[in-house]
């Protein structure tokens, strides 16, 4: 073979290496759209649920380190009715009028949602006003001692 037969050969063989790369890159870039699938369904049934098996450990066994059987615990059942608690009321300390011999004062006392005047020892509505100073007041209802502050 000549020279120039070798050439032509190897140039035919590198032309048709780079043909076959330019074509596989070609075929990446611009895919054909592939025919439609038929997507097969299939039907789902759940298994049936199981009902788990419980059980419980009976322990009437002798205690191994003090040689005694295990006491059965009885419930008590309680016999004495419960105390019905009557619900608190709104009371609130908005103020007061105090003399200087602390005789006559007079205190702004708010029972649920109503503003009364009130002086030391009074009741209104179950309410009792013991005493009062210029911060907090002390009242008794339903038998409860309350100590209220003044409201700003």
């Amino acid at each position: 073979m000549t020279k120039n037969t070798k050439t032509y050969l190897l140039l035919g063989v590198v032309l048709l290496i780079w043909g076959a790369v330019g074509y596989r890159i070609y075929s990446g870039l611009s895919p054909d759209l592939p025919a439609e699938q038929e997507i097969k369904t299939t039907s789902f049934k759940p298994k049936a649920m199981v009902k788990k098996d419980t059980f419980s450990i009976l322990a009437d066994y002798r205690d191994p380190f003090f040689g005694t059987y295990s006491k059965k615990k009885r419930k008590v059942k309680s016999t004495t009715p419960k105390k019905v608690v009557a619900p608190e009321i709104g009371i609130s300390y908005t103020g007061s009028v105090i003399d200087n011999n602390q005789k006559n004062s007079i205190f702004f006392v708010t029972i649920e949602g109503k503003q009364v005047l009130m002086k030391p020892k009074q009741t209104l509505n179950e309410v009792t006003l013991l005493s009062g100073t210029k911060q907090t007041i002390r009242v008794r209802h339903q038998g409860k001692l309350r100590t209220i502050k003044l409201q700003q």
